[in-house]
């Protein structure tokens, strides 16, 4: 096989440098399957990794993108067979073995997700591992009991991908989808893609008591710091609460009275080490009963692989909503 182009990070000197390299199949990390990338995308955590702004990568070098989507060109495994199509997101990419930013990927197929019958490879990384982990939050929290008559659940910092998709995904089984955000300008953004409610962030009053006044039977927390501690202060009894991210701050100051005196349940929400059945089985949602009706609309960007570089930092900065799709062959 020939040479190919991968984005690649890597350390020098104790800094981190990311930059288009040329590899072979043999500088690629192990695995028993090759893959032709066709698609990966843009995540927060990708920003940070190429950008130097948090050590994601566990190892260097290694190619950036921690999702991507294309078709098996060789395969020791006879479950993925050349021609079949496949996606693949978490599962150490761009942390511990080569990700997606690359036209070829060597994986092992326990990583391999087949692509949802009737989902092309386009509308996967559209989904990609912000709608996998919004799609793994909602199952978990519908593992420990959550039903749309209980009452609205609230998901902060919901222009991102995983914000986005979680208030798509609420709305289609028939929930009551609140967003918080900072960004007044995407008030009808958020209520065109299922929002019922739009609160700003900046108006929220987070209290100071153990409890407050129960608001949500639910939520979805991509923020941490004071917000997810807001959460637990204002859950309905028995209520769920996703925790996803860090993007306010990775502290949480509570006390155990929410949870011992209303019950709330904290779900602590990895998207990278899911084990593999049920990874196939909130895929499996993702193309049934979980499959986000407004991805035109969240996922509108599309950038070619040679535009890559110039695109993290709005990320950094706060400045996307939605999703970026990376067109790599």
């Amino acid at each position: 096989m020939d040479n190919f182009r991968a984005f690649r990070i890597d350390e020098q000197d104790g800094e981190v440098v990311a930059a288009f390299k040329e590899l072979s199949i043999d500088d690629l990390t192990e695995g028993n399957v090759v893959v032709r990338v066709s698609h990966s995308t843009i995540n927060y955590k990708d920003a940070l990794a190429a950008t130097g702004k948090a050590r994601i990568l566990r190892r260097y070098p290694l190619n950036g993108g921690i999702d991507l989507a294309g078709v098996v060109v060789s395969s020791e495994d006879a479950d993925f067979q050349p021609g079949t199509e496949v996606l693949v997101n978490g599962c150490g990419l761009s942390e511990t073995v080569d990700g997606g930013y690359s036209e070829y990927a060597r994986l092992k197929s326990d990583s391999l997700v087949p692509i949802p019958e009737g989902m092309t490879t386009v509308e996967a990384m559209q989904i990609g591992t912000a709608g996998y982990t919004a799609a793994l939050a909602i199952h978990r929290m519908e593992q420990n009991g959550q039903t749309p008559d209980q009452g609205p659940v609230v998901v902060t910092g919901a222009t991102g991908g995983v914000g986005s998709i979680a208030i798509d995904m609420l709305q289609r089984r028939g929930y009551e989808a609140v967003a918080v955000t900072g960004k007044k300008s995407e008030e009808a953004y958020l209520k065109e893609i299922g929002a019922t409610r739009v609160l700003l962030r900046d108006e929220i009053d987070l209290g100071k008591r153990p409890m407050e006044k129960a608001l949500w039977a639910g939520a979805i927390d991509n923020l941490g710091g004071d917000y997810l501690t807001w959460l637990t202060r204002t859950m309905n009894y028995g209520g769920n609460i996703a925790s996803i991210g860090l993007a306010a701050s990775p502290a949480l100051n509570t006390t155990v009275l929410p949870f011992i005196l209303r019950a709330v349940c904290l779900l602590g929400i990895n998207s990278v080490e899911t084990p593999y059945d049920l990874r196939r089985a909130v895929w499996s949602r993702i193309g049934t009963n979980l499959r986000p009706r407004h991805l035109g609309r969240i996922a509108q960007r599309t950038i070619a692989f040679d535009e890559l570089p110039g695109a993290f930092q709005a990320y950094i900065d706060g400045k996307v909503t939605g999703r970026t799709i990376v067109e790599i062959n």
